[in-house]
């Protein structure tokens, strides 16, 4: 070996060292920043799904002004999101202020064995448990303080991240026309285009999931609360809240708030346990077959095995938020997986198409496409036929 190939195979090895040291100190400081890195992308998900909105009030009610549309807008979804604690914090705080006024009463039923806890206690020995486990369960009680100041700070954490997320949305979504034409002017035009329509449908999918999970989380609450309200279960303000939030969480969330509500709803009475439960299974079938595919047929295209898999690698890696956040993320996957799958084989994508079904046409006139300019692009693909497209083309 000469004295060229040793200074070739050392350069080339330091370049090697070097890429993995970087890499390393990336992944440190990506661990290290994690909550910061978490507000981020939060703040990214709801900037990119108050975008459209932002971008209508624009061109339709602000003069062209953007720094005004965003403001309306977020001003809007301040109010909305008021309106919706207002709903819901007003029987909240009444039947919060009712449970500690009963909890005396509640107590005496317990050790009486009176009503429906009560004869459960009764059956199961659990005031005997108590009694011959105070010690422990008071040295317990005891131990409570240190967790205690630990949720006051996660509190306070909470509420910095919400301000945080807050602000860096509404920067987000401000500077976001001048980001973006910032980075696409580092590519030829053809590219850039290209990009761009990339990130459309990745920004529909973004926009098009939320919106529609908070939406049918809305209604799963608001059905829950009528349904408690009109079997007179007690604390249906605080039921309906839980099952409204957990329905957020994919394919679990909305059994588990089953759960909860027709345990909660057969303390009352058994009439009202299987009412409550013949409620939950009829909306299951109503979410499943109606308003999901509804909601999200046009913007998140996933089979339920990739779902499946997306949820548990999120819960893995982020807990409840990646459980939320990962249907989003894995449909920007699948966009960009396919973008670059039909780039490779000379299948340029025209224009966006999240939720639209297009089929490739031939290869020859894919590649034609291809090298005929941005002009041609529209070429490559054709609507799919179907029966009605035949008959006209028949005529």
């Amino acid at each position: 070996m000469g004295q060229t190939d040793t200074a070739v195979v050392a350069r080339r090895t330091l370049v090697v060292i070097g890429i993995v040291l970087a890499t390393a100190a990336v992944l440190l400081l990506a661990y290290h920043t994690r909550q910061v890195l978490t507000w981020i992308l939060i703040a990214a998900l709801f900037a990119v799904a108050l975008h459209p909105a932002v971008g209508w009030v624009t061109r339709r009610g602000a003069f062209g002004r953007r720094w005004l549309a965003t403001l309306l807008v977020f001003l809007a979804a301040f109010a909305l999101l008021g309106g919706l604690i207002t709903l819901f914090v007003v029987p909240l705080a009444r039947e919060g202020a009712q449970l500690i006024t009963n909890f005396p009463q509640i107590a005496d039923d317990l050790r009486a064995g009176r009503g429906p806890v009560g004869g459960l206690v009764e059956r199961f020995h659990l005031m005997e448990y108590a009694e011959n486990n105070a010690d422990r369960i008071r040295d317990y009680a005891a131990g409570l303080g240190a967790p205690t100041i630990a949720l006051l700070g996660s509190v306070a954490t909470g509420v910095a991240g919400v301000v945080t997320i807050f602000v860096l949305s509404y920067l987000m979504v401000l500077e976001a026309p001048k980001v973006v034409d910032g980075f696409l002017a580092l590519f030829p035009e053809r590219r850039a285009e290209h990009i761009r329509r990339v990130g459309h449908d990745c920004a529909r999918t973004v926009t098009g999931y939320l919106t529609g999970n908070l939406l049918i989380s809305f209604v799963c609450g608001a059905l829950t609360f009528v349904t408690l309200l009109i079997m007179d279960v007690p604390y249906a303000g605080l039921i309906a809240l839980f099952v409204g939030v957990v329905d957020l969480i994919p394919l679990v969330g909305a059994t588990l708030g089953a759960v909860v509500a027709s345990l909660a709803a057969f303390t009352q009475s058994t009439t009202a346990g299987i009412v409550v439960l013949v409620f939950f299974v009829l909306y299951q079938q109503l979410e499943n077959h109606l308003l999901q595919p509804v909601v999200f047929a046009r913007t998140v295209r996933l089979n339920p095995l990739t779902v499946l898999v997306a949820i548990l690698l999120g819960v893995e890696l982020a807990g409840i938020l990646g459980a939320l956040l990962a249907i989003p993320v894995a449909g920007i996957v699948q966009i960009l997986a396919r973008d670059v799958w039909d780039t490779h084989h000379g299948r340029p994508k025209p224009e966006p198409t999240v939720g639209e079904e297009r089929v490739p046409v031939s290869g020859d006139e894919a590649e034609r496409a291809h090298t005929a300019g941005a002009d041609a692009v529209h070429a490559a693909y054709t609507p799919a036929e179907t029966p009605a497209t035949r008959t006209g083309t028949s005529a």
